[in-house]
C-alpha cells in the first residue's frame, strides 16, 4: 500500500494548442483543461482515455518537459524521469554510442552510463549488434534497445508511456517483467496505456482524461467500470 504523502501536485492544469483545420485555417485544441490530483510516494496511477485527450502531453507537463498553458505542477523534492524509448537515437551510431548519448539524455553521466553498459547489452539481447551502427537495426531491435537503457533510469517518479509492448514476443514479455518489479517496487509511477488489463492489475488509482465528461479520478475498478461502459 502507498504512503498518502504527496510528491507531486497538479492543480487547475490546462493545456491547448493550434491544429490545422484547412488549406490555411488553425482552430485551437484543447486536449484537457482542470486537471488536478496529488500523486503520492509508491503508488502506481494509470491514465486512460480516447486518442488525442493529452495522455503524453500530461507525462511531459508533469516532467517539466513542456508548460502547462494554466495551473501549476508542485513538485515536492522528487526526482521524476519519463520513461521514453528510442530518446537521442541516431543512425549513423552504433548501439553502444546511442546507448550512452541517450542515457545522458535522460539525465545519466557519462560515466554513470558507461558503468550500466554491460547490463543494458545483456538486456537487450542485442549481441553483436550492439556495436553495429542502428541504422542496420529493425524497428524491434531499436525497441529492445531503447528498453534495456530507460529502465536503468533511478529515479524517484517513473513517468510511462506505452512501453508496455516493445519487440518481438519474447521481448515484449520481458519487458512487462521487469516493468512489473519496477511497478512493485518503492518507486511512484504514473502509467499510460490502453492495455485495460495492465492498468487494472498495476495501478492504485486511475485518472480518465475525456474532453466530452470531464476528467475523473478515482479508484481503479470504479473508473474502468465508468470508462468500459462509456464504449459499448
Amino acid at each position: 500500500m502507498f504512503e498518502h504523502e504527496a510528491v507531486i501536485s497538479l492543480q487547475n492544469i490546462g493545456i491547448s494548442y493550434p491544429i490545422k483545420t484547412g488549406f490555411l485555417t488553425w482552430s485551437k485544441h484543447v486536449p484537457f483543461n482542470n486537471v488536478s490530483f496529488d500523486l503520492y510516494r509508491g503508488e502506481t496511477i494509470g491514465v486512460i482515455g480516447g486518442n488525442g485527450v493529452g495522455k503524453s502531453t500530461l507525462l511531459r507537463i508533469i516532467a517539466g518537459v513542456i508548460e502547462p498553458d494554466k495551473g501549476s505542477v508542485i513538485n515536492y523534492g522528487a526526482r521524476v524521469s519519463l520513461l521514453s524509448l528510442g530518446v537521442g537515437f541516431v543512425a549513423h551510431l552504433t548501439g553502444r554510442e546511442n546507448a550512452i548519448l541517450s542515457g545522458m539524455l535522460l539525465g545519466f553521466r557519462k560515466s554513470e552510463i558507461v558503468q550500466k553498459l554491460d547490463c543494458i547489452k545483456e538486456f537487450s539481447e542485442l549481441g553483436v549488434f550492439f556495436d553495429q551502427r542502428l541504422s542496420t537495426y529493425s524497428s524491434g531491435m531499436k525497441a529492445r534497445l531503447g528498453f534495456s537503457v530507460a529502465i536503468q533510469v533511478e529515479t524517484d517518479v517513473l513517468l510511462i508511456d506505452e512501453v508496455l509492448a516493445v519487440g518481438d514476443k519474447e521481448f515484449k514479455h520481458k519487458s512487462r517483467v521487469e516493468m512489473k518489479r519496477l511497478i512493485q517496487s518503492e518507486k511512484t509511477v504514473v502509467l499510460v496505456s490502453h492495455s485495460l488489463p495492465v492498468i487494472e492489475n498495476q495501478c492504485d488509482r486511475v485518472l480518465w482524461l475525456d474532453e466530452e465528461h470531464g476528467n475523473l479520478a478515482g479508484e481503479t475498478k470504479k473508473i474502468l467500470k465508468l470508462y468500459q461502459e462509456k464504449q459499448k
